[in-house]
C-alpha cells in the first residue's frame, strides 16, 4: 500500500486543511487569551449576581440570567473546539495536548461556578416553574429548562457537584485523551502504519493481505492490552460509581436521559434488532458463496465482492458526487455542503499524530461545523464524507436555534449523516448500468447498515455485559472482556461467520465505548428513522423536502417523540421499528434471489 504521503499525492487531498482561524488565529492569538479571562471572570460574576436568589427570580430575570450563562457557555464552547480541533491532528503535540487539557479545567472551574442555577431551578416548586415559563419572554429557553428538571431525582447538592466538576479535568476526559494519545503514537507490522492504514486493508480483494492485516492489528492491540485493559476498568468503575451516587437505576439510564428518550422505546427498539438478527447471517452465507469460500472467518467479513469497482476516487470526484446527490434532493442542503470545501472546514488527508475516524464537530453557532475524515480513496470514504457532512448540515440548520436549543439529542444527530448516505448511495447506484456491479454495490450498502443496525447493537450488547460484569465481579481481565466481545458477537453472526481467537481482543480500540458510554445504539436509532423517512420521501417527494429541513432547523429545541410527530412516527412501537428492518429484508432478498437464480 501506498505510504500516507503518496496516498495524499495521489487524492488531492494534500491540501484539504481545515483553517481554525475562524475560531482564533493561532494558539497565541491574544482573543483566545482574552475569551479566557471572559470566561473567568464572567463565571465569577454570575455566581456573585445570582446564587442563591434564582427562587426569587422573575421570568425577566431568569430570561437574562440564562442569557448570560448561554453566552459563556458559547465562549467556552468556542475556546473547547479550537483546542480540541487543534489536538486531534497532532496528538503527539505536547502544546497542543497542554492547551487542550487547560480549557477542560477552564470549563471545570466556570461550571463549577455556575451549577448553581440548574440546582436551584431544579428545586423549585412545580406551579412557580409553569407560572414563569407561561410567560412569553422565556419561550425560546422553554424546552432546555423543562429539560433540565428532569434531572432532578440524580441531583446531588451543590458541595458534591462542584467536587465532581472540579475533579472532572483529570477523570474520564484525562483518560478518553490518554487513549487518544495511544492510538494516534501506536503503529502497526513491520511498516509502522497507522490504525487507518491497517483497517483498510481489511477491505482489500486479497484474502492473504486481509488476514495480514488483522494479524498486525491484533498485535498491535496486544502490545497495549494492559493499558487499554486498565482504561477501560476504570471508566467503567467511574460510570459505576457515578451511576450509584446520581441513583440511575442501569448503566444505560443516563444515556437514555441525556437522549430524553423513555427506556421502554431504546428497549423495543433493541428488542425488535435482536430479533432479525437472521438478516445478518442470511447474508454472510450468501457472501460467502458469492465469494468462493468455504468459510467466512472475522477477517473475511469486509471483502468487497469481485464485481465492486476497486478504483481509488480523488478528492474533487468525491465532493462532485456527493454535491450532486445533495442537490437532486435539495438545493439549500447542496449549498450549506458547498461551503465546506469552499472555506476549508474539512480536514482529510492522513498525516502523522492524527487520530483516526471520522467526525464533524458542531463548534458553536456563531461560527460554523468542522469536519474530519481519514481519507483512503475508496467508495466506503465517499459515503463517510457524506456522512460527516450531513452532521454538518444538520449543524448548521440548526445553529439559528442558538447553543443551548441546537444541541440535538444524540439519537436524532444521527439523521442527517445517514440520510445523507443513502442520498448518495442511491444516487450511485442509479448510474450503475452491469447487474452484478449493481448487485455487489448494494452488498456494500448492505454491509454499511449492518454495521450500523445490527454491529453498533451487538456493541451495545457488548457494554451491557462489561458494565454489568464490572459491577457484579469487579475489575475485568482482558480475556473476559474478550468473552464478552466474542459472545455479543457470535450472538449476531451465528454460524455464518467464524470469529478467531484473535478477534476477541478488538473492543479495545473502539473509542465511544469510553468517550460517550451507551452512545452506540443512536446509530441503529437513526438508521431505521432514516429507512422510514425516505421511505415517506419515496411516496412524497417535494412536499418532504420542507417538512425534513425543519426537522433539522429544529435541533434539540424538542423532544424526540415531538420532532418526529409530524411524520406520523411512533418510536415506542415495535411495529415502526420494524418498517426499517423490513426495508433491509427485501434488500437480502434481493441479493439471495439474484445469487441464486
Amino acid at each position: 500500500m501506498a505510504t500516507s504521503s503518496s496516498l495524499n499525492d495521489t487524492l488531492q487531498t494534500v491540501d484539504v486543511i481545515w483553517n481554525l482561524g475562524d475560531l482564533y488565529a493561532a494558539t497565541d492569538d491574544s482573543a483566545l487569551h482574552a475569551d479566557i479571562r471572559f470566561c473567568k471572570e464572567e463565571a465569577g460574576s454570575i455566581q456573585e449576581t445570582f446564587r442563591g436568589r434564582v427562587s426569587n427570580l422573575s421570568a425577566a430575570d431568569v430570561f437574562a440570567l440564562v442569557q448570560k450563562l448561554e453566552h459563556l457557555d458559547t465562549v467556552i464552547g468556542k475556546l473547547a473546539t479550537y483546542s480540541f480541533l487543534n489536538f486531534t491532528t497532532q496528538v503527539d503535540n505536547a502544546e497542543a495536548g497542554g492547551l487542550n487539557q487547560q480549557i477542560r479545567e477552564l470549563a471545570s472551574e466556570c461550571g463549577k461556578q455556575t451549577v448553581f442555577f440548574e440546582l436551584e431551578w431544579n428545586t423549585l416548586p412545580e406551579e412557580k416553574v409553569a407560572s414563569l415559563l407561561a410567560e412569553e419572554l422565556l419561550t425560546p429557553y422553554r424546552h432546555y429548562l423543562q429539560t433540565m428538571r428532569r434531572y432532578l431525582p440524580h441531583q446531588l447538592s451543590e458541595i458534591e457537584e462542584k467536587l465532581l466538576l472540579e475533579i472532572q479535568p483529570t477523570g474520564r476526559r484525562s483518560w478518553t485523551t490518554l487513549f487518544e494519545k495511544i492510538f494516534g503514537e501506536l503503529k502497526f507490522g513491520p511498516n509502522k502504519r497507522s490504525e487507518e492504514e491497517i483497517l483498510t486493508d481489511l477491505y482489500n480483494s486479497d484474502r492473504e493481505v486481509r488476514k495480514k492485516a488483522a494479524a498486525e492489528m491484533t498485535e498491535g492491540l496486544r502490545s497495549q492490552s494492559h493499558i487499554l485493559t486498565h482504561i477501560f476498568n476504570t471508566l467503567a468503575a467511574d460510570k459505576m460509581i457515578s451511576d450509584r451516587i446520581r441513583k440511575h437505576a442501569s448503566w444505560v439510564d443516563s444515556m437514555n436521559l441525556d437522549n430524553q428518550l423513555d427506556g421502554t422505546t431504546v428497549e423495543t427498539m433493541i428488542g425488535a434488532i435482536t430479533s432479525r438478527y437472521d438478516l445478518v447471517q442470511r447474508y454472510y452465507r450468501i457472501k460467502r458463496t458469492m465469494l468462493g469460500l468455504e468459510e467466512l472467518t472475522d477477517y473475511d467479513r469486509y471483502a468487497p465482492l469481485p464485481s465492486l469497482p476497486v478504483k481509488q476516487i480523488e478528492w474533487p470526484t468525491c465532493k462532485q458526487t456527493v454535491l450532486d446527490s445533495f442537490a437532486d434532493f435539495s438545493g439549500k442542503i447542496a449549498e450549506i455542503a458547498t461551503n465546506f470545501f469552499d472555506h476549508n472546514w474539512i480536514h482529510a488527508p492522513l498525516t502523522q499524530g492524527k487520530r483516526g475516524g471520522a467526525f464533524a464537530h458542531p463548534c458553536v453557532p456563531e461560527v460554523h461545523p468542522y469536519v474530519l475524515v481519514n481519507y483512503t480513496g475508496n467508495l466506503r470514504d465517499v459515503s463517510t464524507v457524506a456522512h460527516e457532512l450531513g452532521h454538518g448540515v444538520h449543524q448548521v440548520l440548526a445553529a439559528d436555534k442558538g447553543y443551548y436549543n441546537s444541541n440535538t439529542p444524540l439519537v436524532l444527530a444521527e439523521t442527517a449523516s445517514v440520510f445523507a448516505e443513502l442520498l448518495v448511495f442511491n444516487s450511485q447506484l442509479a448510474l450503475i448500468e452491469s447487474d452484478a456491479e449493481k448487485n455487489a454495490f448494494i452488498c456494500q450498502k448492505l454491509e454499511s447498515i449492518f454495521a450500523t443496525v445490527f454491529r453498533q447493537t451487538a456493541m451495545n450488547r457488548f457494554e451491557q455485559l462489561m458494565h454489568q460484569g464490572r459491577r457484579d465481579d469487579g475489575e475485568l481481565s482482558a480475556e473476559k472482556l474478550g468473552e464478552y466481545w466474542l459472545t455479543s458477537q457470535q450472538e449476531m453472526f451465528g454460524e455464518s461467520v467464524k470469529l478467531t481467537e484473535d478477534y476477541g481482543i478488538w473492543w479495545s480500540y473502539i473509542p465511544h465505548f469510553l468517550h460517550t458510554p451507551g452512545y452506540v445504539y443512536s446509530y441503529a436509532f437513526g438508521e431505521l428513522l432514516v429507512l422510514a423517512l425516505y421511505n415517506i420521501y419515496r411516496k412524497e417527494g417535494d412536499d418532504f423536502v420542507n417538512r425534513y429541513i425543519e426537522l433539522l432547523a429544529a435541533g434539540g429545541s424538542k423532544s424526540p417523540y415531538e420532532l418526529v410527530a409530524p411524520f406520523s412516527i411512533d418510536l415506542n412501537t415495535a411495529a415502526f421499528w420494524h418498517q426499517g428492518l423490513d426495508v433491509i429484508d427485501e434488500m437480502v432478498q434481493m441479493i439471495e434471489t439474484s445469487v441464486m437464480s
